[in-house]
């Protein structure tokens, strides 16, 4: 469900799902597969939390194995993993 009322992000569901992040100081823009409601993800340039802009639905291709072992997910980035005291992508 996407919402721009009410919380801090686009999306207000429970699950992870896809955000684009763009730093109010320094211009600076990402995408992340580790996007959650109303969490930020600091920006790796000003360290200021920054909050996505666009989430959508993450779209499954068969390669998610593969991909999350390629690319490490940066927890001290991450407002998630940092609540948690744990990687936000853990099932458990």
């Amino acid at each position: 469900m996407m919402s721009s009322q009410g919380g801090k992000t686009p999306y207000q569901g429970d699950e992870r799902c896809f955000g684009e992040f763009r730093c109010p100081e320094c211009n600076r823009t990402w995408m992340s597969a580790n996007s959650w409601a109303n969490t930020a993800q600091k920006c790796q340039n000003c360290m200021i939390d920054v909050y996505p802009y666009k989430q959508s639905a993450l779209q499954r291709s068969g390669l998610e194995n593969t991909i999350s072992k390629e690319v490490r997910h940066p927890q001290h980035l991450c407002e998630k993993c940092r609540r948690l005291g744990r990687p936000c992508t853990d099932r458990y």
